[in-house]
């Protein structure tokens, strides 16, 4: 999952140990998040998005899966 946890932190000049403090997390669960290596549960969602006062929708953005086989078949039958 695509995520603006990164962005969003650096433009409060906080460190990923500082945001960890804020969220009740480790520092390396901040990192994984922010490197998509993680996707964090939904109640520790919407405490981000209460820390920097915005949407989980304006947070992350679901990338997009890739088209199955079948489905792109019956694309282009139609």
């Amino acid at each position: 999952m695509k995520n603006r946890l990164r962005v969003l932190r650096a433009e409060r000049e906080w460190s990923q140990a500082d945001l960890a403090i804020r969220l009740n997390v480790s520092r390396q669960t901040v990192n994984a998040i922010e490197t998509g290596k993680y996707d964090p549960s939904l109640p520790l969602a919407f405490r981000i998005a209460r820390v920097f006062g915005q949407t989980i929708e304006t947070i992350f953005e679901e990338e997009e899966m890739p088209e199955s086989p079948q489905r792109h078949r019956d694309r282009e039958k139609a």
